[in-house]
């Protein structure tokens, strides 16, 4: 994976996150594919967080109308118990994300450590890091994840465990490259020749110059693990009908197909849009933080 190392702005003050001065925003502003991504987020956050205020019917709630296609009553038309297709959508987004920033969030702790270690203390702590990483780079990414699943037992919390063991290793190699680089910098060995204790070396010289690459790196995360927890709520190890779960309605709406599209269209189209986000997200804070652009 292509890993990304911000220019220090001095030999003795790195750039706190590579921004610069023009801070995070400004950069998103700079690239349209970024701002993009990040109104897609946006709405996508704005959905899992304030859908439960929303004056939306019972996600849950049965009715006659069954199978009933888009209308005025039902925007995203009702399933073959006759709920609220729409409620259902919306209520999607909230597991989803409750899902894919609790796991990144978790392995980007973990990795993170991991590869600070690793790359900044070298040595048996490398060796021994790198080839336990190996281990799990060993696995394809999916089918880690389902049989870490399948061992555990069909729940989002599962779920959470899963994506998170799956791409901690990603967030260590992400780490670790930047820090052995980053390690032999002036300003670092700046630091160390005026006595600084490598734990500030590590928190005020390092981790800040690693910030910019992280960020770029979580949004393309959140977008594979909004992907991994649908296929796996497809496939009945995520969240269990009822649960109003984007992967569960796609499931539930793939053997009517032929004559209510609408079951499978509006869940698939809210993974996209997710997903999408996200990728346009990451790609276009990799384009703005890049220092050659600048």
């Amino acid at each position: 994976m292509a890993t990304w190392i911000p220019e220090s702005a001095s030999p003795n003050a790195p750039a706190p996150l590579g921004f610069g001065r023009i801070g995070v925003l400004a950069a998103i502003v700079r690239e349209p594919v970024a701002l993009a991504g990040l109104a897609m987020v946006a709405a996508y956050a704005a959905v899992a967080l304030s859908v439960g205020f929303l004056p939306l019917r019972d996600p849950l709630q049965v009715s006659a109308d069954r199978l009933a296609g888009p209308s005025g009553a039902f925007l995203f038309g009702t399933d073959a118990l006759g709920r609220d297709l729409f409620s259902r959508v919306l209520f999607g987004a909230r597991l989803s994300m409750q899902v894919a920033l609790l796991s990144v969030a978790a392995a980007t702790a973990v990795g993170g450590v991991l590869g600070l270690v690793s790359g900044y203390l070298g040595g048996i702590a490398d060796l021994v890091v790198g080839r336990v990483m190996d281990v799990f780079f060993a696995f394809p990414a999916i089918l880690l994840a389902l049989g870490i699943v399948a061992a555990l037992g069909p729940d989002p919390s599962n779920v959470i465990i899963a994506i998170a063991v799956v791409y901690t290793p990603i967030f260590m190699r992400v780490v670790r490259g930047p820090v052995l680089a980053l390690k032999a910098r002036d300003f670092v060995e700046a630091a160390r020749a005026i006595g600084a204790t490598q734990t500030r070396i590590v928190l005020r010289h390092i981790v800040p110059n690693l910030l910019s690459t992280l960020i770029v790196q979580v949004s393309l995360a959140l977008s594979w693990a909004v992907l991994t927890e649908g296929a796996l709520s497809f496939l009945g190890l995520s969240a269990q009908p009822p649960a109003p779960s984007w992967g569960v309605m796609l499931n539930e709406g793939r053997q009517y197909l032929e004559f209510a599209t609408h079951l499978a269209i509006f869940p698939g189209l809210a993974i996209m849009v997710a997903v999408l986000g996200f990728n346009l997200l990451g790609d276009g804070l990799r384009d703005a933080l890049d220092p050659e652009r600048r």
